[in-house]
C-alpha cells in the first residue's frame, strides 16, 4: 500500500447532481479541504433564502463551505491560493472558472460531465441526448481547460439510455455513475496511472442551456420526435402545450408511427389504454402523465376522469 499522502481536494459544485460525487469523496476518506458552492438564493413565494443541495450535504459532514458570489473576484482567489489544493474537483458548479483556478493545482482541475465528450458540450447534455433520441450516453471525467468542456479526457464510461427514460431518471443514474467514475479517476491520478486523451474537436456537438419557453411542444413535428422532446424536458425545464388557454405540462408521452391522417397536428383524437391520443405531423402521440395549470400532476387515467373533451378539439 502506498504511503504517499493523498491529494488535498477542493470540491466545487451546487445542484443535486453534484451531491453523490461529494458524498463519495467523503465516504472514501479523500481529504476534502473545502466545498465551494453558489450563494444561498431566494426561492418560492416568500423568497426565503435556500441553501444549495451541495451546501446542505457539506454541512452534514462538517466540511468547510465557501460561497463566493464570483470565483474570479480577487478576494476569493486569495483564499484559493491560501488553501493550496492539490486538485480541484468540479461537478455542475455554475460559474466559469478563471485560469488561476484551472491551472493552479498540481493535479489540475477535474470535471464530471454527463455525456460522452466531445458530444454534448454545454449546460444541458442529458436533456439534449434524450431530445435527439440517442440510445446511449455516459459520463466523462475531464481535465479542464479554458474552453467549454474541451479539455483532455481522463476517464469515460458508457451507459445505454433505457426505453422510455426521462431526464429525471437519467439525471439520477448519471449522478451516481459520475461519482463512481470520479473515484476511479482520482485514484489513478494519485497513482500516476491516468493517461490524458485529447478530444477530437471535429466531432463536438453542443448542448445549450434550455429555458422554460423552450418547452413548447410543436405538434407539427413527427410523433417520435415529440416523444423524445417530452422525455428530454421531463421534468426540467418541462414540456408543455395549451388546453383551452391553460398551460398543460406533459411529463411522459408515447409515440405511434402511422400514415398521415386527416387530423390537424395537435388535434385530440380520443383515448386508449396508451393515453390521450393527439395527432402529430407524422403519427400520433399518447399523453401519459400531465399537469393542467393550477392542478396537481397526475397519470393520464386520473386526469381523464375529470376531463371532458370533444373529439376535434386542438392543443396548442
Amino acid at each position: 500500500m502506498s504511503t504517499e499522502p493523498r491529494p488535498r481536494i477542493l470540491f466545487m459544485g451546487t445542484p443535486e447532481f453534484a451531491v453523490p460525487s461529494l458524498e463519495a469523496l467523503a465516504e472514501k476518506g479523500w481529504p476534502v479541504i473545502g466545498v465551494v458552492t453558489q450563494p444561498d438564493r431566494p426561492k418560492g413565494r416568500g423568497q426565503r433564502l435556500v441553501a444549495s443541495p451541495v451546501k446542505e450535504a457539506a454541512e452534514r459532514r462538517g466540511l468547510v463551505v465557501l460561497q463566493p458570489e464570483k470565483v474570479r473576484a480577487p478576494e476569493f482567489l486569495e483564499i484559493f491560493r491560501g488553501l493550496a489544493p492539490d486538485m480541484v474537483v468540479l461537478v455542475a458548479f455554475g460559474q466559469i472558472l478563471p485560469k488561476d483556478i484551472i491551472d493552479g493545482p498540481p493535479l489540475g482541475c477535474v470535471n464530471v460531465h454527463p455525456s460522452l465528450l466531445p458530444r454534448y458540450r454545454g449546460a444541458a447534455p442529458m436533456n439534449w441526448a434524450l431530445i435527439r433520441g440517442e440510445t446511449k450516453t455516459g459520463v466523462t471525467i475531464m481535465r479542464m481547460d479554458e474552453g467549454v468542456d474541451s479539455g483532455d479526457i481522463l476517464f469515460q464510461e458508457e451507459t445505454p439510455i433505457e426505453p422510455g427514460e426521462t431526464y429525471d431518471r437519467l439525471h439520477d443514474r448519471l449522478a451516481v455513475l459520475g461519482a463512481q467514475c470520479l473515484l476511479r479517476t482520482i485514484e489513478g491520478l494519485a497513482a500516476g496511472t491516468v493517461r490524458r486523451i485529447p478530444q477530437d474537436h471535429s466531432r463536438a456537438t453542443l448542448a445549450p442551456r434550455l429555458k422554460k419557453d423552450d418547452g413548447l411542444i410543436r405538434w407539427e413535428a413527427p410523433a417520435r420526435d415529440i416523444a423524445h422532446f417530452v422525455a428530454g424536458l421531463s421534468s426540467v425545464p418541462g414540456a408543455f402545450t395549451y388546453l383551452d388557454g391553460k398551460v398543460l405540462k406533459v411529463f411522459a408521452a408515447e409515440a405511434e408511427d402511422a400514415a398521415a391522417g386527416c387530423e390537424e397536428p395537435g388535434t385530440i383524437v380520443g383515448t386508449s389504454p396508451k393515453g390521450l391520443q393527439i395527432a402529430a405531423g407524422g403519427g400520433y402521440v399518447y399523453l401519459r402523465d400531465v399537469q393542467l395549470e393550477s392542478k396537481k400532476r397526475m397519470p393520464i387515467k386520473e386526469f381523464l376522469r375529470g376531463f371532458r373533451f370533444v373529439p376535434g378539439k386542438r392543443l396548442g
